[in-house]
């Protein structure tokens, strides 16, 4: 974990290394002041020498300028150090995730994400600030000191090894109790944040059935799920300062004591017990701190682990050595293909799928809810890996193939396909960054989303807002098909993608492939048999496997399946899961 965070200083690595330098002549500064001090107590003042009083005075006025001066540096190189330290943890994140197939973002929730991007990375920011510069002025701080009372009076100085000890242990007892408590506050904290980002991507529906007291005691348990489990470790963490205390204002007595008895019997001078004060805040101040750091690390462990966790996770889908560029043809071929989601599950998802598909084919696909037509589909472009056999697109494994390339050709249009703000034209530019406004205004004549496009006040230049909350659920799919489109790839995958259409629209968008793409090879997986009846050849799915696959006319003569789904359609009853009415 710490070698997979370190690697992330990078160009940051000289303010990380300037901070502690910067820390450390600070430390030895405030260290000479207190000695400086004693000086003036005891050969200025006591002597009445005022050129002493003088020169060691102006001493310490550089001493304390050269101080502030270091501090305020050490600040500087340490705050931009740990800013640029949670950017790059950001990025690296962000930018592995691009890389994971759907297996690998399958592992994590998105509320988890957001919190390891944020809360995490935040954490980690400021540990980091917090190590760069107090793990290295207070440790300093306290060794000087401690040199410095050892140097002035041992034995007084002895209480301080005595005190700092005793902290010590305290110290060790309270961050080992507190750990366990920190790595389970950050697993409510992707809790809270799911249930936010719930209720706000469904506002509508929470209106809609009036569900906004559930949504707020829902919200509620999680928020006080946080509390408490902060509370049991803030109610451990606030013992620190009363045992620090108490044992800063033990020690001031104790030394006050043992100085007061020394100096009335001669063998110590005013001077070094006002040092030996002074050196005893440093030391037990520096221990606050240090306690304070080791708390602050201790929080940050858990967020280290879940950061370090997406940045080292391995993509399930990697480019193969020397990859295919170019992609043939649209022609499809699954040959003995099993697929489980988990490599560990003894029930696959798809079970020994034997297919084989022309190029510029239109096939249909049809099946009941679980029928595991998107899992079919998704193995195509390769979004998940099959568990056994081979998918081939223009006749080479896809495994073969430069990822990208593939995709390249292989238009997918997901059942919960989505919306980005920012323009039409934006969107539709998905598919092909350097696309004509002309080339657009073609594709969605293609899709059938012209017709309300250009009813729309700015037409193409119309804002959409995140996830496309501004334009009805067919439109949506439309512009998602459009969109698709523009890639103008070998082969297009419509998952379910005109359900919120209607039939006529349906209809129009299916003429329009056949006349505009007839060498694109076109995959329809649908409910309603009307949308695929004109298709070249239809798949029947049936519990993982292909119960089917022929024309519209050979599935009514030979399929169960099939003919139960149109006598059931055509009674009136669109429902697939549903019998039809007698």
């Amino acid at each position: 974990m710490v070698k997979t965070l370190l690697a992330q200083v990078k160009e940051y690595k000289k303010d990380s290394f300037l901070t502690p330098v910067f820390m450390i002549l600070e430390v030895i500064f405030e260290t000479l002041i207190p000695l400086l001090m004693a000086s003036i107590i005891d050969d200025g003042v006591m002597k009445g020498d005022m050129h002493h009083i003088y020169v060691v005075g102006g001493v310490m006025v550089l001493m304390a300028v050269g101080g502030l001066w270091t501090g305020a540096m050490g600040g500087k190189y340490g705050a931009r150090a740990s800013t640029g330290f949670a950017k790059n943890l950001r990025k690296a994140m962000y930018e592995n995730i691009q890389t994971y197939s759907f297996s690998n973002i399958d592992k994590y929730s998105t509320s988890g994400l957001v919190t390891r991007l944020t809360t995490d990375v935040t954490n980690l920011q400021n540990s980091y600030q917090m190590v760069l510069r107090m793990c290295m002025r207070s440790p300093m701080s306290l060794i000087c000191a401690m040199a410095m009372a050892f140097y002035v009076n041992a034995k007084v100085a002895t209480v301080y090894l005595v005190a700092v000890i005793l902290l010590g242990a305290f110290l060790f007892f309270l961050v080992r109790r507190t750990m366990g408590y920190f790595k389970a506050v950050f697993e409510k904290y992707d809790d809270l944040n799911e249930s936010v980002q719930e209720h706000v991507s469904a506002i509508r529906v929470v209106k809609a059935y009036s569900r906004e007291n559930f949504e707020q005691k829902k919200f509620r348990k999680a928020s006080e799920n946080v509390y408490k489990m902060f509370v049991k470790a803030e109610s451990l963490i606030v013992l620190n300062s009363p045992v620090m205390m108490f044992t800063v204002y033990g020690c001031i007595l104790l030394i006050s004591w043992l100085g007061a008895n020394m100096i009335v019997g001669g063998s110590m001078k005013v001077g070094d017990l006002s040092s030996l004060l002074a050196y005893c805040m440093n030391i037990l101040m520096s221990l606050m701190m240090l306690s304070m750091v080791f708390v602050m690390i201790t929080m940050s462990i858990a967020s280290g682990e879940r950061v370090a966790e997406v940045i080292n996770e391995k993509p399930d889908i990697t480019n193969p050595q020397d990859p295919i560029e170019e992609v043939a043809d649209g022609s499809i071929s699954f040959e003995h293909v099993d697929f489980s989601y988990k490599k560990e599950s003894k029930d696959p998802v798809l079970k020994d799928i034997n297919l084989e598909i022309h190029s510029g084919e239109t096939i249909g696909i049809l099946g009941g809810t679980g029928s595991a037509k998107s899992s079919l589909v998704n193995l195509i472009s390769r979004l998940y890996d099959v568990t056994a056999g081979s998918v081939k697109v223009g006749g080479v494994d896809v495994r073969q193939y430069d990822v990208e390339a593939l995709r390249n050709q292989v238009s997918v249009v997901l059942q919960n396909n989505v919306l980005f703000s920012g323009t039409i034209l934006d969107n539709l530019r998905w598919g092909d960054a350097d696309a004509t406004e002309e080339e657009c205004r073609h594709a969605c004549e293609l899709a059938c989303a012209d017709e309300f496009i250009n009813r729309m006040p700015e037409g193409y230049h119309t804002y959409i807002e995140q996830g496309g909350s501004n334009v009805s659920g067919g439109q949506k799919q439309r512009l998602c098909i459009a969109r698709a489109l523009m890639k103008k790839p070998k082969i297009l995958i419509l998952d379910d993608s005109t359900s919120a259409v209607d039939t006529a629209t349906d209809a129009k968008i299916r003429r329009a492939f056949a006349e505009e793409i007839p060498g694109t090879t076109k995959l329809i997986i649908a409910q309603r048999i009307s949308s695929i009846q004109q298709c070249d050849r239809i798949i029947v799915m049936e519990d993982g496997r292909v119960d089917g696959f022929g024309t519209h006319e050979e599935l009514l003569e030979n399929n169960a399946i099939y003919q139960e789904v149109y006598e059931s359609q055509m009674a009136g009853n669109g429902d697939f899961d549903e019998p039809g009415k007698e």
